[in-house]
């Protein structure tokens, strides 16, 4: 959950650098460090900060000069934010530097052992043991030092390594955390995300695990951690540099949201079939014999993607007929789970990288079950281990929390679900229906976008609060789990979500007046359900901001979204909630789009 950028060519590095940083900085922003040097230099150079990006900048001085440089954005793991503890990490001498994400599960371990051996710690991080392994090998080539050193660590890494003796080269590797390589013209760039690579070239090369590669000003090479050729091919990414930008808005979350009738228009196009009023989604690797021989499916996420996917099991069996669920995949990979050959495995992630899935995808893979993947990020770890897949086509996310990518998300569950559903016992006429309902989205969050000024006065009104319930009924309930986990991410107010029909069973004795409640009610066959859970927190004096169809009797207010079918209209419900978290986190001043303690791309356990 950490920020890496590197470059080696003729340009002055450190510009290059802090700019790559400064895209990173979603992905870890607790302290900042970048080191330099070049063909002539006597040495590194290197400058460290706690903080954001901007102090590290501060703190580099003018006559920095170098053509060859790697630099860290953190978010911390081991030891506090300081500016010792921030990447990157250098040996006593000065002469190895290194910067890593992920966790070094065997640290103490290997600390303790250097020390015995008389090694001296300048920090608290597990990474700086990877500095000190590599220093001391007695292998010719750097690349032998890294793989020396590297047959010692148990964990999750993505690294850059630079050295003194070997200033025209840059060495990195990868096991579980995202390593892109970035092809110039007698350049070559390094980083953990292509956002810090689109402003100078779209030619990557995404490494897989237990892959090395070495990098200089006019030659790259890939090989794996036992040195075998593995001849990497570059790719052309699909997102530019402008997708990174603010376009005028005042946060990337805001911008994010405002993306989604756009968005959404891109996960459907070229994907519906009107001839036979299903879907096509080619990327499945599923043929109709074998999509008729699926028996249940399990779908894997973390956070929003599990909030997705719970509403994804919903469209599922809904549809398609098939018993479906979601589970966190950081739960599903520890508790020894029964893998059942017919049924479907599904892995959601936004970055594609997210650690607790891609571990159990591997181990799903390893037990011979079949996977597929809806991520966004082509070419994505996720994606690449998976047997087929939807890509959702959100485009770039940057804001930590994730808005768009959630309501694409959930978009590619329905073309799933209808894809599945008519290859079953879906009737032509349920599947023009849906198809209906697909093409009315991106209109109809359009409009519900159109009443953000209405909503920024609502969450004004709200923004006073100590906590807050959210309630919903079977679809509504993921949309509830969902807003409650936006309030609290980006306003730091406690939220709690439970379904509705829960209330009684425990939750009511929390309601007061203090206590306002989000309702989720939908104009569906649970209508007068959904009613009846009003009037239960009204007679406890309770204060209730509904998001329904038609204004609601019972609630102090109510956000109004426009009808689509049933089946996709939590689709629709998600999206004022997001404004109402956005602007209740803007009225009470927060940092939206760097929320504490969080970063996107959760890429360590």
């Amino acid at each position: 959950m950490c920020g890496i950028v590197g470059y080696i060519g003729k340009r002055d590095v450190a510009p290059l650098l802090l700019e790559g940083l400064q895209r990173l900085e979603y992905r870890g922003y607790d302290s900042a460090g970048i080191v330099v040097t070049s063909p002539k230099a006597a040495g590194l150079k290197m400058v460290k900060a706690k903080g954001r990006v901007r102090d590290l900048e501060a703190r580099v001085p003018k006559r920095f000069a170098g053509t060859t440089g790697i630099a860290h954005t953190r978010w911390a793991t081991h030891g506090a934010p300081s500016d010792v503890n921030a990447h990157p990490h250098l040996d006593p001498e000065n002469k190895v530097a290194v910067v890593h994400n992920g966790i070094v599960d065997n640290a103490a371990e290997l600390r303790a052992k250097l020390e015995a051996e008389g090694v001296v710690f300048a920090s608290e991080t597990d990474t700086e043991v990877i500095t000190h392994l590599i220093a001391r090998s007695q292998a010719d080539s750097l690349e032998e030092k890294v793989r020396e050193a590297l047959k010692h660590i148990e964990g999750t890494y993505g690294i850059a390594v630079m050295h003194a003796d070997f200033n025209d080269r840059i060495v990195v590797a990868r096991n579980g955390s995202p390593v892109v390589l970035g092809i110039g013209e007698k350049e070559m760039f390094v980083a953990s995300d292509v956002a810090a690579l689109v402003t100078h070239t779209r030619q990557v090369v995404t490494l897989d695990d237990g892959e090395m590669a070495t990098l200089k000003a006019d030659d790259f090479r890939t090989y794996t951690t036992s040195g075998a050729s593995t001849n990497a091919t570059p790719e052309t990414v699909e997102w530019e540099a402008a997708s990174y930008d603010m376009g005028g808005h005042d946060t990337y979350m805001h911008k994010e949201i405002s993306e989604q009738p756009d968005a959404v228009d891109r996960v459907l196009r070229g994907r519906i079939d009107d001839r036979f009023s299903t879907v096509h989604l080619g990327g499945l690797n599923l043929d109709a014999r074998e999509a008729r021989s699926i028996r249940r499916i399990k779908i894997l996420g973390c956070g929003t993607s599990y909030h997705a996917g719970l509403i994804g099991a919903s469209l599922i069996e809904g549809m398609a007929r098939i018993p479906a669920d979601a589970e966190p995949a950081s739960e599903f990979r520890y508790r020894n789970p029964v893998v059942d050959p017919d049924t479907l495995y599904i892995a959601v992630s936004q970055s594609g990288e997210t650690y607790d899935v891609l571990a159990a995808v591997q181990e799903l893979k390893r037990k011979g079950a079949r996977v597929l993947g809806v991520v966004n990020v082509v070419g994505s770890a996720i994606a690449r281990e998976a047997d087929g897949g939807v890509y959702v086509h959100a485009g770039p996310e940057v804001c930590v929390v994730s808005t768009k990518c959630f309501t694409n998300t959930v978009v590619a569950f329905a073309l799933l679900a209808l894809h599945l559903g008519r290859i079953r016992d879906l009737s032509v006429t349920d599947g023009k229906r849906i198809i209906e309902g697909l093409r009315k989205l991106p209109g109809q969050i359009e409009e519900i976008l159109k009443s953000e000024d209405e909503i920024e006065k609502l969450a004004a009104e709200y923004a006073g609060a100590q906590s807050m319930m959210f309630i919903g009924r079977v679809r509504g309930y993921p949309v509830a789990l969902e807003a409650s986990l936006k309030l609290k991410e980006i306003s730091y107010i406690h939220a709690e979500a439970y379904p509705a029909s829960e209330l009684k069973h425990g939750p009511l004795a929390l309601i007061e007046p203090a206590l306002p409640t989000v309702a989720i009610v939908p104009d569906d066959d649970l209508l007068e359900k959904n009613r009846a859970a009003l009037e239960e927190i009204k007679a406890r004096s309770g204060r209730i901001l509904a998001v329904a169809h038609q204004p609601q009797e019972k609630a102090d207010h109510t956000i109004v979204v426009p009808k689509n079918e049933d089946e996709l209209d939590p689709i629709l419900m998600g999206i004022p909630l997001q404004l109402f978290a956005y602007h209740t986190a803007l009225a009470m001043g927060r940092d939206i789009d760097k929320p504490r303690n969080l970063a996107k791309s959760v890429t360590v356990e």
